[in-house]
């Protein structure tokens, strides 16, 4: 067993002319920690594949970027002596390749930037009480903002957002690139809902990123004229950072069924037969849009019993099948795309209550099938629909 020793015993061992070394605390700045931490991550990568990282583009960004981290470590004399101590793997043994003369202080965007690649993650080694000038200018670009002056603009915009995120038409996901930043897309950073409102001419920054000055607008009612980079590093640095997708249910339809696909359900449209006379008036283009699960003969038994259904027999004039796909969805989404065009009608049941049906809309049948064609290809998301010319219009 071995007893580590204390300060008494110490003391003990003076008393007996035994001199006991003390160790010294090892200091080390912020860079030497980012090089030791950044050598670690080499380490780590070796164990886990059993070899050291190579270059080659069929490497991964991250396996390339740790083998330009090794030989840059490898080249700097500095570097070499840091870490050599903790090189249990021989990994600095290995040939050196003839690096640019200036990467020896370039981080890991910068590494990546000399192999021609652009990298829209956070640095794979940061230590968290080490922050870069760079990261700094993004926490600023969004703490700095101002009152959004039309904001009356926007508030639409994030209500109907927040519609769409509670009836599950739209979800949030982890950021991951910054391709995602566009003009009209929507993300959460520091705990607010930020709508990308302009974008200007993308330029190109001192170390040869593409880069853009963007107008955010945040739900709070401020906004921020900031960097595109600096809303991808926030957003990289935000552990609850997230994008807000757009409002499509995805890969809907299959003109062919494969193994494994199990049927969710049908699309159907429907022409009411009631004598209300605004559907008399407007029978050919007042259709009621659902799903269902079942067959649909068997959801429309008993029309003329409820209200849903007017009240009246009905026939159906399109079906569509579905596969692997959420219903209600779905269903959302199409309800949201005709909006504009839903029928504003009262009808009385049949114990004579007034009821107001969600379903229906007066809008042309060659429309609908437009409609579904646009979900299945998914353009349906650049486009809305305009009842006063019956067609769908690209969205500004």
């Amino acid at each position: 067993m071995v007893k580590e020793f204390t300060s008494d015993d110490d003391a003990l061992l003076a008393e007996l002319g035994v001199e006991v070394e003390t160790k010294k605390a090892i200091s080390r700045t912020p860079r030497e920690e980012r090089i030791i931490a950044g050598f670690e991550e080499i380490q780590r990568f070796t164990e886990e594949q059993g070899r050291q990282p190579q270059h080659g583009e069929s490497g991964d960004i991250f396996e390339r970027l740790y083998a330009v981290r090794l030989d840059q470590i490898r080249n700097v004399q500095e570097c070499r002596e840091l870490v050599e101590p903790l090189d249990y793997q021989g990994l600095l043994s290995g040939s050196v390749l003839t690096l640019p003369a200036d990467t020896g202080d370039l981080d890991d965007d910068a590494l990546l930037a000399e192999l021609g690649i652009e990298v829209d993650a956070p640095p794979i080694t940061e230590l968290k009480h080490v922050r870069s000038t760079a990261e700094k200018k993004a926490a600023e670009d969004i703490a700095n903002r101002e009152r959004c002056e039309d904001f009356e603009v926007f508030k639409p915009i994030f209500d109907q957002v927040q519609k769409e995120l509670n009836s599950g038409l739209r979800e949030t996901r982890p950021f991951e690139m910054k391709a995602e930043i566009e003009k009209g897309r929507l993300f959460i950073v520091s705990g607010q809902k930020a709508y990308v409102a302009e974008k200007g001419e993308t330029t190109i920054n001192d170390q040869g990123r593409t880069d853009a000055r963007l107008r955010v607008v945040f739900d709070n009612g401020t906004e921020s004229s900031m960097l595109m980079r600096s809303l991808q590093r926030a957003l990289n640095k935000d552990d609850a950072g997230r994008r807000i997708t757009e409002p499509t249910a995805g890969p809907l339809f299959s003109d062919q069924t494969i193994d494994g696909d199990e049927a969710s359900g049908t699309i159907y449209v429907l022409r009411s037969k009631s004598g209300h006379p605004l559907v008399t008036e407007n029978r050919e283009l007042v259709h009621k849009i659902g799903v269902t699960n079942m067959s649909v003969e068997k959801r429309i038994a008993g029309a003329h019993l409820q209200p849903t259904f007017l009240m009246a027999n009905v026939e159906i004039v399109a079906t569509y099948e579905l596969y692997n796909i959420n219903r209600t969805k779905l269903e959302n989404l199409v309800h949201r795309i005709f909006e504009p065009a839903r029928l504003e009608i009262e009808i009385m049941d049949r114990f004579g209550r007034p009821v107001v049906p969600r379903e229906w809309f007066l809008v042309p049948l060659f429309v609908i099938n437009e409609a579904v064609e646009r979900i299945k290809d998914g353009s349906i998301s650049g486009y809305r629909y305009d009842p006063d010319s019956a067609m769908f219009l690209k969205q500004g």
